[in-house]
């Protein structure tokens, strides 16, 4: 493995989504959630800081009365990464950890998976995370979104529907559930947030297509650890069941 890396977690925590207004500070077990996912970054072990890059001043008081930091961001941003960038672009950090703040089952050990790949590879600029497709009825809900990957390890494509005859259709690709963490190298962040909006990143509202779009390989780490996001108030009360039935552990 190569030299010890700086490497600092953003997560970034709008409070107006449009599907779940200030869903980062639902409760969950009698908690933010916004506080389960810094929690749970905390603990990742190659992970030396956490950050909230927020653009709501009730997020900011959430964060730093539950003894956090949180950075205040413009509200124009098109997605989590711009916003993130704009953190990351006063930091000295090498590696920067975009965290989704509505994935408040995420484990430490995924969070240092991901990240691991740019500690030993100086070629590998940029990784996210996938798990195998265990529901065939993940193939057709657009709320889960598939990434197909080469015989390298490397995103072809991402999808919100299950028609990615690309993928299906050779036996060296693989189709997997996407998990929407990103590990970066700081330069690298910085460059695509530089960069336009694609066309299928806004029709399809999927972030990550825009560096597929624009030539940047990204390293897609397979995990037996899997993940939940919270989109809906429905969401939250099954997040809620799994912690109290113990599938997951608190914090």
């Amino acid at each position: 493995m190569s030299k010890k890396l700086s490497i600092v977690a953003i997560i970034p925590a709008r409070y107006n989504s449009s599907r779940f207004p200030g869903k980062v500070l639902a409760l969950l077990a009698g908690r933010p959630m916004i506080q389960h996912v810094y929690e749970r970054a905390r603990r990742a072990t190659l992970i030396s800081d956490v950050l909230v890059a927020t653009d709501d001043e009730r997020v900011e008081r959430t964060v730093e009365e539950f003894g956090g930091r949180a950075v205040m961001t413009s509200p124009d941003h098109r997605t989590g990464t711009d916003r993130v960038a704009e953190v990351a672009a006063g930091l000295d950090a090498e590696v920067v950890v975009n965290i989704q703040g509505d994935e408040p089952l995420i484990s430490p050990e995924v969070i240092d998976q991901a990240v691991r790949p740019l500690l030993e590879d100086p070629s590998i600029q940029m990784t996210t995370l996938a798990h195998r497709v265990e529901h065939s009825d993940d193939l057709a809900n657009p709320d889960v979104v598939k990434v197909c990957v080469d015989e390298e390890g490397y995103a072809l494509f991402f999808s919100r529907t299950e028609s990615l005859e690309d993928c299906q259709g050779s036996k060296s690709h693989r189709l997997l559930r996407h998990i929407g963490l990103y590990v970066y190298r700081r330069p690298c962040l910085l460059s695509l947030a530089a960069l336009e909006s694609t066309t299928q990143e806004g029709v399809l509202g999927l972030e990550q297509l825009r560096p597929l779009e624009y030539g940047y390989r990204i390293k897609v780490v397979e995990t037996e650890h899997t993940s939940y996001g919270v989109d809906r108030p429905q969401d939250l009360e099954k997040a809620e069941r799994i912690l109290r039935a113990g599938k997951e552990e608190l914090p």
